[in-house]
């Protein structure tokens, strides 16, 4: 299909090809066989996105342990069994224990011990102040996902009517030069037909002429 080129004060539009019109390959089933012997000649393009698509995004760039975290969850690995080690009270293993022997043991029972004192503040400030965070962050996960959500569909939308105007247009483009390429057609038909009349005029002429020529000689 020959291009259409439509200019106007703001910009310029060149259809290449008419996808929702043409139908060339669905009726020529040999010029489908050859574009794509064409194709497959080819070299395969490279896979980058478009300028307008953003770059992927890239989570927990800056934290290696939730980086592998989510490594592992996406690959479903099981979650590596908890290290009850650290959590024991050793004695000395000698007998009797050696003074530095006893002071390590005694080092890691007030570090168990700080480490439980810890935790108790922190599942108190938890049933203090975790059921109302918790909510709060339910709701702001909820509209972000709702944000997500309507933003998602009104994508969709623009796409839908973005094909639809696309084959709209293109429709009335490809009537437009079915029409014009019908038109042509008519006017070459009719200049070979104009054509083969003054053939045949000449024709007549040259024979009345020379019949002329042989009464003039009688």
């Amino acid at each position: 299909m020959a291009s259409l080129i439509d200019n106007d004060a703001h910009r310029t539009e060149i259809f290449d090809s008419l996808p929702y019109y043409d139908n060339d390959l669905e009726k020529n089933p040999i010029l489908r066989e050859k574009v794509e012997r064409e194709l497959a000649r080819e070299p395969k393009p490279l896979q980058t996105l478009h300028p307008r698509v953003s770059p992927p995004i890239e989570l927990f760039k800056d934290k290696p342990g939730l980086a592998a975290e989510l490594a592992r969850v996406e690959a479903h690995q099981p979650l590596a069994p908890l290290d009850t080690i650290r959590y024991q009270l050793p004695a000395p293993t000698s007998t009797p224990g050696t003074d530095e022997e006893w002071q390590q043991a005694l080092k890691n029972a007030q570090s168990q011990l700080e480490h439980q004192r810890i935790r108790h503040t922190n599942l108190a400030l938890l049933q203090t102040y975790g059921p109302n965070a918790w909510r709060i962050h339910n709701y702001l996960l909820e509209a972000t996902a709702k944000q997500a959500e309507t933003a998602l569909e009104e994508l969709k939308q623009r796409t839908t009517d973005i094909n639809r105007e696309r084959k709209n247009s293109q429709t009335r483009i490809g009537n437009q030069l079915t029409s014009l390429e019908n038109k042509w057609t008519e006017l070459i038909s009719s200049i070979l037909q104009i054509e083969m009349a003054n053939v045949a005029l000449d024709a007549e002429v040259d024979r009345l002429n020379k019949k002329e020529a042989e009464l003039a000689s009688m």
